[in-house]
């Protein structure tokens, strides 16, 4: 069965080359721009991964992630945040991240954290 992974990003193109990256290394995944109803989608689709933008238009992914963090039954989910505007002043860790990969990002080091992460569910 294959491993799946829920991607939250508002601009287009990175969803399309992550979802085809992810894809390629025999991932399933579930690709949105749309930050409203995540917790639904999220129980609906039951990820084993989740990727957030932390600048999205309408919401804050590390806002989002804590939500799933300290939701009973998705706490155990491991979450990447990746950005284009990593902040050092904020502290990536206290919204209960995994992970943290700046934008652009190099597609093996993301590979590298999915794997790495994945296979600790």
């Amino acid at each position: 069965m294959l491993k799946r992974i829920l991607v939250l990003d508002d601009n287009q193109d990175i969803l399309e080359v992550v979802n085809e990256v992810l894809a390629y290394e025999n991932f399933d995944v579930h690709a949105t721009s749309n930050s409203e109803g995540i917790i639904a989608v999220t129980e609906a689709y039951n990820p084993d991964l989740i990727i957030l933008d932390y600048r999205l238009n309408n919401a804050n992914g590390g806002e989002i992630c804590h939500e799933l963090k300290s939701h009973p039954k998705f706490k155990h989910i491991p979450v990447i945040i990746f950005s284009a505007y990593i902040n050092l002043s904020i502290d990536y860790a206290k919204y209960g991240c995994d992970a943290v990969i700046s934008k652009p990002f190099d597609l093996s080091q993301l590979i590298e954290t999915v794997n790495g992460l994945i296979t600790k569910v």
